[in-house]
């Protein structure tokens, strides 16, 4: 019988846990590795902060930005109804993110509009896991939802994982924007297969 969205999630979330802060920090600074070969310097990405045991670290950023990389970091706010809105974005500076809703940090203001992300050739986005079709899993909030359809076609879509994330198959639903890479510690930049 296959898994609900929120088995996985549990699952995953809870081998998160399990981590070690020594295994972290060697998978963060292995993704850094990685993302510094698949990123262009002088080129526009669209990142995101990492939370609690999420894959990814600001160093890995600030070494980006040392390569002239201009880094866009996500605003998450909802409507008046709590509904998820599309991320706005603020630029990168290291050491100086502000605390913000749902326990993020972020760039302070000025933000740039959801439509930013479409200046982005690449663009990081957090996932619990991701298929071999591109299917991602995030935590379910809707942000990613509404703001990837807004990225440049030619952007690379990327779900930053570990190694054991990536699987076979995922349940997807129709507005799932499907991710074109995965990037983990051990594989590196993994091109997916997009479902046509």
């Amino acid at each position: 019988m296959p898994r609900t969205k929120t088995q996985v999630r549990s699952t995953i979330l809870a081998a998160r846990r399990s981590l070690s802060e020594q295994q972290r920090q060697a998978e963060s600074a292995a993704l850094g590795r990685h993302l510094e070969m698949l990123i262009a310097a002088g080129s526009t990405i669209c990142a995101y902060v990492p939370v609690g045991r999420e894959p990814g670290s600001l160093p890995a950023l600030d070494a980006l930005v040392e390569r002239g990389v201009v880094v866009l970091l996500p605003v998450a706010r909802t409507d008046a109804d709590g509904e998820a809105q599309p991320l706005r974005w603020g630029r990168y500076r290291p050491g100086a993110l502000v605390e913000a809703p749902f326990g993020l940090r972020e760039p302070a203001p000025p933000w740039l509009p959801p439509e930013h992300v479409a200046h982005a050739s690449t663009v990081l986005v957090p996932a619990l896991a991701v298929d071999r079709f591109g299917t991602r899993l995030g935590r379910g909030a809707g942000f990613y939802d509404r703001t990837l359809p807004l990225a440049a076609p030619t952007a690379r879509l990327v779900a930053v994982v570990r190694d054991d994330e990536v699987v076979d198959h995922l349940p997807a639903d129709t507005h799932d924007v499907p991710m074109t890479h995965a990037v983990t510690p051990q594989r590196g930049a993994i091109e997916l297969t997009v479902r046509e």
